[in-house]
């Protein structure tokens, strides 16, 4: 008797430790997922801000250079020549064996891909900074665009979980990627069967991540 009452005792334990795992298991998951969402909010405004600060006060020499130049790598490079100062960029492209940016689907971010960075640096305050130019032919749309890990170096390294982007045109401005998507799109994107780059724009409207 006694041995079957410590039986059943032991077994309400265990069913009890496993109900309260459960429970707590997607709350956590939530939690972290609203904490990279706050964080990738707080660092767009640093960025927005530098980008606002960086145009008033650029050498205008660099900025005219910046608009006739023709060559994407040293467009990419004056790009760089002018974020300096505010992120304090040491190209880390050397070491990237240990970073593996990849997708909210789980697959690995291509080399071939449109949002893959060749160039990669760590900010003095221990983001993971990549800049790429894609300006066209007609002078229309973005210039650069820029991947920001929020995370630093630290996993999960995924779209829409620590790593986010933006646009950014010749006049300084930028937009989060995925600001000339419509709702459905941008939902479609930012869920487990995306890429989640455009959770970049769909968390600053307000959207959340789907589990």
């Amino acid at each position: 008797m006694k041995n079957f009452t410590w039986k059943t005792e032991y077994s309400l334990t265990a069913i009890f430790v496993f109900a309260v795992i459960l429970f707590l298991v997607p709350t956590s998951f939530t939690s972290k997922s609203a904490g990279y969402i706050s964080k990738w909010n707080e660092k767009y405004n640093k960025i927005e801000y530098m980008f606002t600060a960086m145009t008033a006060q650029a050498d205008a020499e660099i900025v005219k250079e910046l608009k006739l130049e023709k060559d994407n790598n040293k467009r990419k490079s004056l790009m760089i020549k002018l974020i300096q100062p505010y992120l304090r960029l040491e190209d880390i492209s050397g070491r990237r064996m240990w970073y593996s940016p990849h997708f909210m689907n789980g697959k690995k971010v291509p080399k071939k891909d449109f949002y893959y960075f060749d160039t990669l640096y760590k900010s003095s305050n221990g983001l993971i900074v990549g800049v790429k130019d894609i300006k066209n032919e007609l002078d229309i749309g973005p210039a650069f665009m820029m991947m920001v890990d929020v995370n630093g170096a630290k996993r999960p390294n995924v779209w829409g979980r620590d790593i986010y982007g933006v646009d950014i045109y010749c006049d300084g401005k930028i937009k989060a990627l995925g600001h000339d998507e419509d709702v459905d799109v941008l939902r479609k994107d930012c869920s487990p069967t995306g890429k989640g780059v455009f959770c970049s724009y769909f968390y600053r409207i307000g959207g959340e991540f789907t589990e």
